[in-house]
Order: C-alpha cells, then structure tokens, then sequence
C-alpha cells in the first residue's frame, strides 16, 4: 500500500496524521487522564512529544508496520487518533485515545469497527488483539462492542511510574 487509506464511517473519516494536527493533539493530551489511563502517553505532553508520535507513526507506515488514523470529525477536525499495528505471524494490536469532549458517544467503537475491518479485508490479519489498565473499564467496554473477548490477564505486564500492572488482553479472529 503505496498511499495512506481513508476510511469514512457514518460520522467519522479516519486518515493520516498531518503537521496541522499537533497543535489540537497537544491540546487534547494535556488532560492529565490520558497518561493515567494509558501506557505511552506522557504527562504534561509537549509539541516534541507530538513532533515525535507523527514521526514515528509516518515511519510505521512506511515500513508497512502500522496505521495511526486520525480520528477525524466530518468537518475533517481530528478528535481523536486510532492505530493498528503489526506484531507478526499475521496478528496486529489495536489502540486509541479520543478527545474528553467527544467521550460517551460512541466514536471510537465506530471507528475501532472501521479499522478491525480494514485489518481483516484489506491487510490480511488473522488476529487483532487489544489491552487497557482494569482502571479504564471502558476502554474494555469498547472491545467487547466490537466483538473482541476477553483472552488472557497479563499479570505485571506493563510497568509504568514504577508500578507493576495486570491487564486484560481482548481478541477477535477474522473467522470468528
């Protein structure tokens, strides 16, 4: 795939990263709630941690080892940001963050449906997998909506802030 997908969904358009978005994503990732719930974004989140994410996630494309869509609203307003990506013997891992302001409204499960679609029709996977912290149940929530199931508790499997931490791991298979 020479040229980055845009997939559109009933209310959203989920396409590449661009430089115009760091500004909004700096301002969305300053809420302190994004580096309690998740594993790799920091808090306070700067422009270099933005500058930083764009090209990492530009490289992971250019070497055919992931996608990270922006979660766009139909005015093209990032709100959010969705990846994809390859962990080998035909399987990827899910994750997402969205904007507080857009939370409970049902985005990121129509936009995780979207992009397990694209893994499955378009790349070929057999397996998707996705973890959360069990102190961000809703994040499970949004798995179980898109048909994944809860395979496995990783006992201590994520450090961070010099804590140990269980976390559950939700699949879905292309055969289900």
């Amino acid at each position: 795939m020479k040229k980055f997908p845009v997939i559109e969904t009933k209310r959203l358009i989920l396409s590449q990263l661009e430089e115009g978005d760091i500004p909004l994503i700096v301002e969305y990732l300053q809420d302190k709630v994004f580096s309690e719930l998740t594993s790799n974004i920091p808090y306070p989140y700067t422009e270099k941690d933005a500058e930083f994410w764009l090209k990492i996630s530009n490289e992971a494309f250019e070497n055919k080892a992931g996608f990270t869509f922006a979660i766009r609203n139909k005015e093209h307003r990032i709100i959010g940001a969705i990846g994809l990506h390859d962990r080998g013997d035909d399987k990827a891992e899910l994750g997402y963050w969205l904007a507080v302001p857009f939370w409970n409204k049902g985005y990121v499960t129509e936009a995780a449906s979207a992009v397990v679609e694209f893994g499955f029709k378009e790349l070929g996977f057999n397996k998707i997998f996705a973890t959360h912290f069990f102190h961000n149940p809703s994040s499970g929530r949004i798995m179980q909506k898109i048909g994944m199931e809860q395979e496995a508790i990783l006992k201590q499997h994520l450090k961070k802030d010099g804590k140990y931490f269980d976390i559950p791991m939700y699949s879905i298979f292309r055969n289900k």
